[in-house]
């Protein structure tokens, strides 16, 4: 027996095999192909069972992860908040009811509630109808101040110029329905049928499509952004351009109302429809202390809502989770409650996982963002300290799994991987990644985090290569 053949039978046996630093060839190739360089890339493979390496490269660059870090965000939120947390939106008052009227303000406090959206905000107001309130003397008060600055959306521009859509939402402690409106569309004969729900008053939607032979699954590709206007009433129109297929029906979500006024129509909306009448305005401000709790809207268990965090890789959610994180802590309260997070989950990195923190850039916790950066080790070691987490089951259970669901539903349908690999993917223009869980053919769990940044590196070009990495693990 040559020795060669020897250390090759040794190796099979402990499944002790060498580490690469060159990227697979199918990975290779696919970079080659695209005139992507490897520099631009970022990787790391550590079986989990032992620790042991199976690849690396460039696993210490500082890198934009884009979605990816929501694992991170998510994961210390289980293991700081518990997966029972709970937040609350409480309807608050200091004001007597008398005769059926509340004679004083109602301050609505905003606590961070994900969940809040117009269909709760409707129970919470039927929960003061039962209490015998029929008129407001004094303003429903939007009380934002849990999360310091209440306010970090005036004067910022939106992300990627698309200020409509629900990923670009910068949230508040409120955040009723996002601030959504959702339209429903249908084309049949030569109209755009639309209804906006929540139906608010002085909304009305206009249609300005052009009508084209186009797949209906292709819609969004004509989609131009909603021209919004406001006459002397106060009455607003929208009015939705660009083209819309024959034959369609399709939905979309909008942010195009302030949010204030958002917030008023739909309290008076509903609010009328329950028979109760408001004799203030609808403000920002803060509520006095020693209020006492009239009605509150309760989300759900923070283990469902980490969820929608990577399954659903929903931008508001992390961004009110992040600052819940900091927000629940008893950290300076002078402190941004942004600061206050970043702190927190850099205390995490270090004396749970043992990372140094050096590369790593926060801002809002998503990965919607061009500053924030993760090396691939570091966001491996947080894959680590999650898997032998108490609540570890939880997080894993809240990834995309392939073939599946999630970003993953219509990938790796013709891989190993599939069903066996757990993957948060990250998309941001020059920037695709993945992180994650992958079992190889002997069932053996592997941290799998790759990410690509370059100026090349667009969807339907990044994601296959990524794919052949995550496809060389499970092989």
């Amino acid at each position: 027996m040559t020795a060669r053949i020897f250390i090759t039978l040794a190796l099979l046996l402990t499944g002790a095999f060498p580490s690469y630093s060159q990227l697979p060839d199918a990975m290779r190739a696919g970079l080659r192909a695209a005139d992507i360089p490897e520099e631009a890339v970022g990787a790391l493979v550590v079986r989990l069972s032992d620790g042991a390496t199976v690849l690396a490269h460039r696993e210490k660059a500082s890198m934009a992860p884009a979605s990816t870090l929501k694992l991170l965000t998510s994961v210390v939120a289980l293991e700081t908040l518990g997966p029972a947390y709970r937040a609350r939106t409480q309807w608050r008052t200091t004001a007597d009811i008398a005769d059926g009227t509340l004679r004083g303000d109602l301050v609505l406090h905003g606590g961070g509630n994900v969940d809040f959206d117009w269909q709760a905000l409707e129970r919470t107001l039927v929960q003061l109808r039962l209490q015998g309130i029929r008129e407001i003397s004094g303003d429903v008060v939007l009380d934002l101040s849990r999360f310091q600055p209440a306010r970090t959306d005036i004067g910022l521009p939106p992300f990627d110029e698309e200020p409509e859509f629900r990923y670009n939402v910068i949230p508040d402690a409120l955040l009723l329905n996002t601030y959504l409106l959702r339209i429903d569309l249908v084309s049949r004969g030569n109209v755009v049928a639309m209804q906006a729900t929540p139906a608010l008053d002085g909304v009305s939607l206009v249609s300005e499509f052009t009508l084209v032979d186009r797949a209906c699954d292709d819609w969004e590709d004509g989609w131009k952004a909603p021209a919004v206007t406001r006459d002397g009433q106060g009455r607003v129109t929208i009015r939705l351009r660009g083209e819309y297929p024959r034959d369609c029906k399709a939905a979309t979500a909008i942010n195009v109302l302030d949010r204030t006024d958002f917030c008023e129509r739909a309290f008076r909306t509903l609010w009328s429809r329950l028979g109760g009448k408001l004799h203030g305005r609808v403000v920002e401000g803060t509520g006095s202390a020693g209020a006492r709790v009239l009605a509150e809207h309760v989300s759900r268990p923070l283990t469902d809502v980490v969820r929608d965090i990577n399954k659903r890789s929903d931008n508001p959610i992390t961004r009110v989770v992040y600052l819940s994180i900091g927000a629940e802590n008893a950290l300076d309260g002078t402190m941004r409650t942004a600061d206050r997070s970043e702190k927190i989950v850099r205390a995490w990195l270090a004396n749970r996982g043992g990372v140094d923190d050096s590369g790593l850039v926060l801002d809002n916790g998503s990965g919607l963002s061009r500053a924030e950066r993760i090396r691939p080790d570091q966001l491996a070691a947080v894959l680590k300290t999650a898997s032998s987490s108490l609540w570890g089951p939880e997080f894993v259970s809240s990834l995309p799994i392939a073939a599946v669901d999630g970003a993953l539903r219509d990938r790796f349908k013709w891989s190993p991987a599939a069903t066996r690999a757990r993957i948060k993917t990250g998309t941001l223009r020059d920037v695709s990644a993945v992180a994650g869980y992958v079992d190889d053919a002997q069932g053996r769990t592997h941290i799998v985090v790759a990410m690509i940044n370059h100026e090349k590196a667009v969807r339907k070009v990044a994601r296959p290569i990524l794919d052949t990495l995550i496809d060389w693990v499970a092989r």
